[in-house]
């Protein structure tokens, strides 16, 4: 199923974080925070304005952003895991450095 999401919102797939803290502990699931960062999967085509002016999105598909957390609704789509939220709720693009994208 192909999902579009409408005006200003975009869909995110959670990332999930690391399972064993920097010291090696690993945390069981029931201690873990739900994540706050994802991936944008879809983005709808923008807001209007007054005028009726179409404003198109800061965010696209495959951007990896910062979220609040408790922003968004919820869906599961196919079994997977969504968030639906709009881009105001979304804090910021997340931007690998140049250090990172060497060590990759």
């Amino acid at each position: 199923m192909k999902f579009r999401p409408l005006h200003d919102r975009v869909v995110v797939k959670r990332i999930e974080a690391e399972q064993k803290t920097a010291g090696g502990i690993i945390i069981p699931d029931t201690a873990k925070e739900k994540p706050s960062q994802g991936e944008v999967v879809a983005a709808g085509p923008g807001a209007r304005d007054e005028a009726g002016k179409l404003l198109p999105l800061d965010v696209k598909a495959g951007d990896r952003v910062l979220f609040g957390k408790w922003s968004g609704t919820e869906v599961k789509i196919d079994g997977v895991d969504y968030l639906i939220m709009k881009e105001s709720d979304i804090l910021g693009i997340l931007e690998a450095t140049d250090t990172a994208q060497k060590a990759a």
